[in-house]
């Protein structure tokens, strides 16, 4: 096995060194309670204060205005289900039919339970179709939520023509920008959503913090009640988790642009090299504007799962969708959506790079697939 290569940053990513350093002291010998009003929970609540600013700085919103969670999926949940308490006279859900398990799954939940859930299709690009949800917003729609950047092909949607469309409504807007932040800029201060989604894992922080950010005139009623987070969210902050999230945003506002173009570079390299080597490949969302770190490209009908299986055995780290859905053999319901056969979209491998993802990666994966198809192509040959 070679020195393994990890290209699957949209399941999660490595915590970076200077948020460890960040933590570090958290997680040994600074450990006071935040709320306590002595000498060792004081300096503790001053340093999420610290981090809440520097997370609202890189979104463009008031510190006032993030919650923090333990990710992405209570953000998510905490903002649909209070969105919908805030709109009790309405009825209606309006979403993406490519939107991330964690919240599809809530809206099927709650179509059981009386709301009319729409979920809206998309273009063979993976782009929505803005005139089907114009059509379909109406003064009984409570929220409209829409992903800002899909966690299996990257296309970037039209999160602030969409949020128009429900604010002429009436209706609350939610966007999981999970994919998003770090990745691309992300502005509240100009884009006019009520509700954002931020996971801290996806952008070289920890697992298990994440934010919720809340507009200004919202009152948000909470899942989990206590006196933290103004009320908005109870329990013990996850301290380490926060600083570090805070450190993890710092650097995206320092790097982002340099990083991402970097980024950008290689993905298209990496793209570029599989078409040529590969006749039967093509890019799933590759005509539509997608964040500069991801890539997915169909392989014909070929069986993904051996693919990765051979990118596996090589120390090459890919995946064939979310990780949140994986493991069985259904195929994408973002793909098929998209108007990829099941075969096609079985046949579909997703490489997701990072700030950390060097040339010298990019060239061995290219150097070892090509070999790799051949040896499955001739396997399909011996049992034909």
């Amino acid at each position: 096995m070679m020195n393994p290569i990890y290209l699957d940053n949209n399941a999660t990513t490595r915590i970076a060194p200077e948020v460890l350093e960040a933590m570090f002291p958290y997680l040994a010998n600074v450990y006071g309670n935040p709320s306590s009003q002595h000498l060792f929970g004081e300096p503790v609540k001053r340093r999420i204060g610290e981090a809440r600013s520097a997370v609202a700085a890189l979104l463009g919103a008031s510190p006032t205005e993030l919650v923090f969670t333990s990710g992405a999926t209570e953000s998510n949940h905490t903002a649909i289900m209070g969105a919908l308490a805030m709109r009790p006279g309405r009825r209606e859900i309006v979403t993406m039919s490519v939107e991330h398990p964690s919240v599809l799954r809530l809206f099927r939940r709650l179509g059981e339970t009386g709301y009319r859930v729409t979920f809206l299709p998309v273009h063979s690009d993976g782009a929505p179709d803005m005139d089907v949800l114009q059509e379909t917003v109406t003064e009984e729609t409570a929220l409209v939520s829409m992903m800002w950047a899909n966690n299996e092909t990257g296309v970037v949607f039209p999160v602030t023509e969409a949020v128009g469309v429900a604010k002429n409504k009436g209706a609350l807007f939610h966007t999981d920008a999970v994919q998003a932040i770090g990745k691309i800029p992300v502005n509240l201060s100009e884009n006019p959503a009520d509700l954002l989604s931020v996971s801290g894992h996806k952008l070289h922080a920890p697992k298990g913090i994440g934010v919720l950010f809340v507009r200004k005139g919202l009152t948000l009623p909470p899942l989990l009640f206590g006196h933290q987070e103004r009320g908005r969210r109870g329990g013990t902050e996850n301290v380490p988790g926060i600083v570090g999230l805070g450190k993890a945003c710092e650097l995206a506002a320092l790097g982002m642009a340099d990083d991402m173009e970097r980024v950008r570079g290689l993905r298209d390299r990496l793209e570029q090299g599989i078409l040529r080597a590969v006749p039967t490949a093509r890019v799933n969302g590759g005509r539509h504007g997608r964040v500069p770190n991801t890539a997915n490209l169909c392989f014909g009908t070929m069986d993904a799962e051996a693919i990765l299986s051979r990118l596996n055995r090589l120390g090459i780290a890919v995946s064939a969708g979310s990780a949140c859905s994986s493991g069985g053999t259904e195929p994408s319901h973002v793909l098929t959506a998209m108007g990829l056969s099941r075969e096609e979209a079985l046949a579909s491998i997703r490489f997701s790079l990072s700030r950390y993802t060097t040339i010298e990666e990019i060239s061995k994966v290219l150097e070892v697939l090509p070999g790799i198809m051949e040896e499955l192509t001739a396997m399909d040959l011996v049992r034909g």
